[in-house]
Order: C-alpha cells, then structure tokens, then sequence
C-alpha cells in the first residue's frame, strides 16, 4: 500500500536526483528541520544550500532500493553514484504535515566522500564517472 508521506518522499527524491532542486523543493516546509551527519539544519533555504552541491555537482545517479511509508512518515533507502564516489548509500526518514517534509532524518556513508578530500588533498585526480 502506498501512501501520501511515501508518494511525497518519492517525489523529492526524484526530482534532486534528476538535478530539479526546484522541484524538490516544493515539496519541503518553510521551517524544515534537517537531522545530517554534519548537524542540525532548519529552515527551506538551509536544506537547499546541503542539497544543491551534492545534486548538482557531485551526484551522477541514484538507484533506489527500498521505500515505505505510514501515515505521517515515509522512509527510503538508495545508492548514489557522484563523482567523489562509485558507491555511497544514503537513507531518508522524512515526517510530513500538510503534505510537506517537515523534518528528514538523513544519514549517508561519509567515508566515500573523506577519502576523496584525501585524494584532493594529495593532489590526485578525481575519479570520473
């Protein structure tokens, strides 16, 4: 069964992984709350300041692999292919209040994009996709 919060977190991920933050957008809350790795992120114009180097200069695709959903919450679970990286998982949990994202707990794999500050650092080439 299908449900709104998941059919919206379907929808914003879709549309940042084909590089349409606008659209994204529109489905997040003015005042979203923004749970990373980094820290804590509130507001709309944070999320997409996080959002937008990753979707447009980093990512190259994303193959989903699972999603679910309740009433109220919705969790997906994907893989990215970018450029730092041939492989970094990630997974979302997003809540949704008036069919916007109002909070996304969002956890990803760090070390793919640490060793590739390294390389950086080196001074190596970066991988190409």
């Amino acid at each position: 069964m299908t449900s709104s919060p998941l059919q919206i977190a379907l929808s914003h991920h879709r549309a940042w992984t084909s590089k349409d933050l606008a659209a994204a957008m529109a489905y997040v809350a003015d005042d979203v709350v923004l749970d990373a790795p980094a820290g804590r992120l509130t507001g709309i114009e944070a999320y997409r300041q996080f959002l937008r180097p990753f979707a447009e200069q980093f990512l190259v695709r994303a193959e989903l692999i699972a999603a679910f959903g309740d009433e109220t919450t919705a969790l997906i679970m994907y893989d990215t292919e970018t450029i730092p990286a041939a492989s970094a998982p990630a997974a979302e949990c997003v809540t949704i209040r008036a069919g916007k994202i109002v909070h996304n707990r969002f956890v990803f794999d760090r070390l793919p994009f640490e060793e590739f500050r390294r390389r950086q650092a080196a001074g190596e080439a970066p991988r190409l996709p």
